[in-house]
């Protein structure tokens, strides 16, 4: 079926947060871990399985990125200095886990679910979307199908990570925002100008998430130096956390059921792949840093870059281990997947 369009960006945009805000009660409701992510992504993203047009602005997603960077910067502490130094060695693992979990989604996607060798490996590149997107399209592969199966695995993953980690005896009911004092109105706002310079500056230098990362650089900062002390209001920070929540089931607008049917079953297959290979490298790195395994997970499962930031905030893992892998994985694939296609030949 199919529902009447909004008339502008505006009205999709508010129509959006309006379902995403039913969503996060629900989610509330029936006691869903991390329900300002979990519930507003599931019910957004079956609107728009149903017919409604869904989507966020982007003045708006950008808005909410810059105030979860400085929330999440607001975790960083100079203990988290101590770990820095052993890193490294989780770098090693996420560019041996990507290899591994690109060779062999790619086999699953071509033996089982009829994609030829080029689909295969961009629906099984796990992140990077936009990137994958524009390679299938200059490319001309199938752009439908990987990125229905790219939207699943985004998706599967934001619903996953929680209930592994409450297997693992994670308590999910603490509070998204970092516990403290409030940040003082006048600090706030400056923080907030130096957030939008920053990731405007790292936007000019191609770095992902800049709207995200650069806040975060600078909450961190200010925090490790005690000259921006404090944390940010709660009726700001959680409509932030509800919109990235939003934002996630947007994916799906548009999608057609037939679209969906033919990538759901890939989609789920490439998430066991990356659930399971992520839960088998954190292990080795988990012994060695002494970092609890959910933590790691976090850092290394292949999700949204925004969206296992801000998980991990709630988590309580340091925000640059959580950041630094992620870009690291980004940055493998940039290299990784034009290498890999090229020996996959011409379609």
């Amino acid at each position: 079926m199919k529902w009447p369009k909004p008339p502008s960006d505006l009205m999709t945009t508010a129509l959006t947060v309006c379902v995403g805000t039913l969503g996060a009660l629900l989610g509330w409701a029936v006691g869903a871990p991390i329900y300002l992510l979990v519930g507003p992504a599931v019910l957004v993203s079956l609107a728009g399985l149903a017919g409604l047009k869904m989507g966020i602005s982007l003045s708006l997603r950008n808005a909410c990125f810059v105030v979860i960077g400085l929330a999440v910067g607001a975790g960083f502490d100079r203990s988290a200095l101590d770990a820095m130094i052993r890193w490294p060695l989780a770098f090693v693992v996420v560019l041996v886990m990507i290899w591994v979990m690109m060779v062999f989604s790619r086999w699953l996607l071509s033996r089982f679910f009829g994609f030829d060798r080029r689909s295969a490996l961009l629906a099984a590149a796990p992140g990077h979307l936009s990137f994958v997107l524009a390679m299938a399209a200059e490319a001309g592969d199938n752009v439908v199908r990987v990125s229905t199966t790219q939207s699943v695995r985004l998706l599967s993953l934001t619903l996953v990570v929680p209930f592994v980690a409450l297997s693992m005896g994670v308590d999910l009911g603490g509070s998204i925002v970092p516990q403290g004092a409030l940040m003082g109105a006048g600090l706030t706002v400056v923080l907030l100008a130096l957030g939008v310079g920053a990731g405007l500056l790292l936007g000019r230098l191609n770095v992902p998430a800049p709207m995200l990362i650069g806040p975060m650089l600078v909450s961190s900062l200010g925090h490790l130096t005690e000259t921006a002390p404090g944390v940010l209001p709660m009726w700001l920070v959680l409509p932030a956390y509800l919109v990235l929540g939003a934002l996630i089931g947007t994916r799906f607008s548009g999608v057609s059921m037939d679209d969906l049917s033919k990538g759901l079953a890939a989609g789920l297959a490439v998430t066991g792949v990356a659930v399971g290979l992520a839960l088998l490298a954190a292990v080795p790195v988990t012994l060695a840093l002494g970092a609890p395994l959910a933590h790691v997970l976090v850092a290394f499962a292949p999700g949204g870059f925004e969206t296992m930031i801000a998980m991990g905030a709630v988590l309580g893992v340091v925000p640059g281990f959580i950041a630094a892998c992620h870009m690291m994985r980004i940055f493998v694939l940039s290299v990784l997947l034009p290498v890999m296609l090229a020996r996959s030949g011409p379609r």
